[in-house]
């Protein structure tokens, strides 16, 4: 059924009767913020739906299902690929955010449950004191985003290194069709069965797993569980190329040893001293020296931190930094002495090692660098390639920079990369932008008060604002030529366009059974474009 205006009132009253004021939101304001993403601004949707359970949830679809309404399924609202906001008028926001209880937490099996609502932070929280954790558990934004947008989008970070990304970990879900029919997946799709087993049959979660929200709305997701790693150690490396760095990575990668590797260009670096305050120093040492299992050793380790201060980083050298972690702390050191040999060998000094630590004793960190230091817009594009082709694919992105020097410094566009391994095969490669641009409300909804207020806004700067939009598209051809895999596909990332037409078509068979009419977030993934009926 396609969506006709006259629809409305009857669809509002339905939706408005079942979700109550707290669940059905008409404001204007509201509405705009939840059509854009740090990077863009989406058509805006019509209203926005907070189911609060997922009885709520399957009544929400079925009853915009009946009326022809299309859904962007919303959870955090970290995207900076388009992943949520509409391409078209008549669309509802889906927001997922009160779907936020852990349904259950079982050591026995070792299987958690969560709702999709549920941030990576609340769910590590939860865990840490029952001793477990899921092998990958979470990414750097997990303060703010939800288990079910991980799902939908895929994530990278926290335990990566060893156990791979966010649907690695997942054994079941729970989703809503567009219908309103509910599908459980793995062992929790058999006739009263439990969630504890992936695969059982052909893998249906992995079908639900990075679809970039288009194939069912999650209510419900189960990962395994791990216990938590007793002990862990920390390394930090400079090199005085780019290359060197770039071919430690992929050796350190391969062994499947660090839990987490990743690394920064030299101005990334910098962008990130800058950023830290005094009261976020005092903090960090707090939790770093409350997180080492022993009084003695946290003084210890915060000691070292405290004298090394932000200068113990050369101004014109790569980093790279290395977690380890294991269930003792001779593992751990028999672990650490292989990694600082592989980056010995192309050329790494040993240097100390505060910001690997200072990371994992502070994981879920307030959101405020989705801005600049001095308040400018930031945005990241992303692409995976095979470890043999990190250093080449890195190597072409910053040539292309340098070329782009002129305009860059014209529009006082500031560049930086991060680099990180997924599992033993993945090269994961993050060039990040910042530029003077006025923000969005998504920005001053998300970043903290405390730190907007030493900040003075930018006013509009279409400009740098397109100077900025050609260089990602440069990123994402040089991406492109390499076969480059992407997380948080959206509408950024040329899927269908890189797609074999076969593989493409069986796709969009799978979508037209689950989702015929085209109602599940249309356009992502290059599925379902609005057809012709739905006025756009």
């Amino acid at each position: 059924m396609a969506f006709e205006d006259k629809t409305l009132p009857p669809l509002e009253a339905e939706l408005s009767s079942l979700l109550g004021a707290e669940g059905f939101d008409l404001d204007q304001a509201s509405r705009e913020l939840m059509s854009q993403d740090i990077w863009a601004k989406g058509k805006t949707v019509s209203f926005v739906a907070r189911p609060a359970s997922v009885e709520e949830l399957q009544k929400t679809v079925t009853i915009a299902h009946k009326h022809g309404m299309a859904l962007a399924p919303r959870g955090g609202g970290m995207s900076y690929t388009k992943a949520y906001t509409p391409e078209r008028e008549h669309t509802g926001s889906l927001d997922l955010s009160r779907l936020d209880q852990i349904v259950e937490i079982n050591t026995d099996d070792m299987y958690v449950t969560v709702q999709a609502g549920v941030t990576w932070k609340t769910l590590y929280e939860a865990l840490k004191p029952l001793g477990v954790r899921t092998p990958f558990w979470g990414p750097l934004s997990g303060i703010r985003s939800t288990i079910g947008g991980g799902v939908s989008q895929n994530n990278a970070f926290f335990g990566a290194g060893v156990y791979g990304t966010t649907g690695d970990s997942v054994l079941s879900v729970t989703v809503i069709l567009a219908n309103g029919t509910l599908i459980r997946t793995g062992s929790a799709g058999t006739k009263n069965g439990k969630p504890f087993w992936r695969h059982y049959g052909p893998d249906l979660t992995g079908l639900f797993c990075g679809d970039a929200g288009t194939l069912g709305y999650k209510a419900e997701v189960t990962f395994r569980l791990i216990p938590m790693p007793e002990a862990e150690d920390w390394a930090s490396f400079e090199f005085t190329t780019q290359d060197g760095c770039a071919r430690a990575m992929a050796a350190v990668g391969k062994t499947g040893l660090a839990c987490e590797v990743f690394g920064f260009d030299p101005n990334l670096t910098k962008l990130r001293m800058k950023r830290a305050s005094v009261l976020a120093d005092a903090k960090t040492l707090k939790n770093v020296v409350s997180g080492q299992g022993s009084l003695l050793k946290g003084l210890q380790e915060g000691a070292k931190i405290a004298l090394a201060g932000r200068d113990f980083l050369e101004a014109d050298t790569w980093s790279l930094h290395l977690v380890v972690e294991d269930k003792t702390a001779e593992a751990v050191t028999t672990k650490m002495a292989c990694l600082k040999t592989l980056c010995t060998e192309v050329g790494g000094q040993e240097t100390e090692n505060s910001i690997p630590k200072i990371i994992r004793a502070n994981p879920f960190t307030p959101l405020n660098n989705i801005i600049g230091p001095s308040g400018e817009r930031w945005v990241p594009l992303h692409g995976i390639v095979p470890v043999s082709h990190g250093e080449k694919v890195w190597g072409e992105i910053k040539t292309a920079f340098d070329k782009m020097r002129a305009d860059f410094d014209k529009h006082k566009i500031d560049t930086g990369f991060l680099i990180t391994t997924l599992s033993t095969t993945g090269y994961l490669i993050e060039p990040v932008f910042l530029w003077p641009e006025e923000l969005f409300p998504i920005h001053e909804q998300t970043v903290e008060k405390s730190y907007l207020k030493t900040i003075n806004p930018y006013s509009a700067n279409a400009e740098a604002t397109a100077m900025v939009a050609k260089a990602r598209a440069k990123v994402m051809e040089i991406f492109s030529r390499h076969q480059a895999s992407h997380f948080q596909i959206g509408r950024t990332y040329p899927y269908r366009d890189h797609r074999e037409p076969e593989t493409f078509a069986l796709l969009k068979k799978i979508k037209r059974i689950v989702d015929p009419e085209g109602h599940i977030n249309p356009g992502a993934l290059g599925l379902n474009e609005a057809p012709a009926t739905i006025p756009v």
